[in-house]
């Protein structure tokens, strides 16, 4: 099955998961990635903010912010297909809804960090395999920014088990997940 049509079939499957259905998995993988060593070290933590179905992370974000973690968002950048990553500090108080429609810090809020800093990447995407190749949107975002960072820094995708695949073909610039966290299971990846 080609991307384009595997992208298709996935999204169509998350999109018919209920509010409840998300809210109650979401809140299964946060536990799960909260009880890693990983998450536990970390202090920078990049981490999305969930939009259409994904995998929520508000639950994460204002956890890591109560333990005095750093969060770190990312702002798309339509025209070079960057990302522009941000300190927030509030979750109910920073956000707007930006490219997409997805929520990202509001003007004043921005805080611009360096990759560098990072040492926690949560990852959304389409689909992943157990060897942690990923489907995104398409948008190649992701891929140019972990193409930045130290590849010792941990890069744990949420996903719903809906979002398994058996196998995905790699792409050139495509970097593997070290993890990716289901509402079932902790997968290290087999790369």
């Amino acid at each position: 099955m080609d991307k384009k049509t595997l992208r298709s079939e996935i999204l169509n499957k998350r999109k018919a998961l209920s509010k409840k259905e998300v809210f109650e998995k979401s809140s299964a993988i946060a536990k799960q990635l909260f009880s890693t060593k990983q998450y536990k070290n970390a202090n920078y933590i990049m981490c999305y903010i969930d939009f259409r179905n994904e995998v929520r992370t508000e639950e994460i974000i204002r956890t890591a912010l109560n333990e005095g973690k750093n969060i770190i968002v990312p702002i798309s950048v339509v025209e070079t297909r960057q990302l522009i990553l941000s300190q927030l500090l509030d979750y109910d108080k920073e956000l707007e809804a930006g490219t997409y429609g997805i929520l990202e810090p509001k003007k004043e809020f921005i805080r611009e960090v360096k990759p560098e800093v990072i040492d926690l990447v949560l990852i959304p995407g389409v689909a992943f395999d157990r060897r942690g190749y990923r489907i995104g949107y398409g948008g190649g975002y992701y891929d140019r920014f972990l193409a930045k960072i130290n590849s010792s820094v941990p890069k744990i995708a949420l996903a719903f088990e809906l979002q398994m695949v058996p196998y995905i073909k790699k792409g050139r610039y495509d970097i593997p997940m070290d993890y990716i966290i289901t509402e079932n299971e902790i997968i290290k990846a087999s790369k």
